[in-house]
């Protein structure tokens, strides 16, 4: 994406907040925004990119929506009072139409599900005005989506699968079908 990387080079303030509770998402992501020019900062909680914001109110953020002491949302309305131009893209692994009205209601220019790519973040974060970004180039299919549902889900039960199934409202031998199998494309 050269086109994208001449367009930051060009930005007179390429700094960027980058907050997510995982750790591996969190690094990998960081890494390539890096990559493309952005000067970016992690935090891994609320009141770690509180701290962040208080050092400096970046020109960029990237967000999480749902974290162990709090709701990305809060890191939205800080950033937006601390500098009004940011471009602010939340992530979330919960795609609600509710969450993603609230978030582009608190000031997010767009609103992306994990696993998002950093091509993506990026025209995303970079999209003109309030014009829509483009759409991805290589979107989930709705399997992969599907199985990335069910993992979370999964996750959060602990890795119980009576639970999961329940609150997924299937059989318990379908969804260990489901998880024995690798993820779709």
């Amino acid at each position: 994406m050269p086109e994208l990387e001449t367009r930051i080079a060009a930005l007179p303030d390429k700094s960027l907040l980058l907050l997510d509770d995982d750790q591996a998402l969190r690094t990998r992501m960081g890494r390539a925004l890096e990559a493309r020019g952005f000067e970016v900062t992690t935090a891994a909680s609320v009141a770690e990119a509180q701290l962040r914001l208080n050092e400096k109110a970046p020109a960029f953020a990237v967000l999480d929506m749902r974290l162990e002491d709090g709701n990305g949302l809060k890191i939205v309305e800080a950033v937006r009072e601390r500098r009004e131009d940011a471009r602010i893209v939340m992530l979330t692994g919960y795609g609600a139409i509710a969450t993603a009205v609230a978030a582009v209601k608190a000031g997010a220019v767009d609103y992306l599900s994990k696993p998002a790519d950093a091509d993506d973040v990026v025209k995303a974060l970079l999209a003109s005005g309030d014009a829509a970004p483009e759409p991805p180039e290589n979107p989930m299919s709705a399997d992969r989506v599907r199985w990335e549902h069910i993992q979370r889900v999964y996750e959060l039960c602990d890795h119980n699968v009576s639970e999961t199934a329940r609150r997924l409202g299937m059989h318990r031998r379908t969804l260990q079908r489901i998880l024995a199998k690798r993820a779709p494309r």
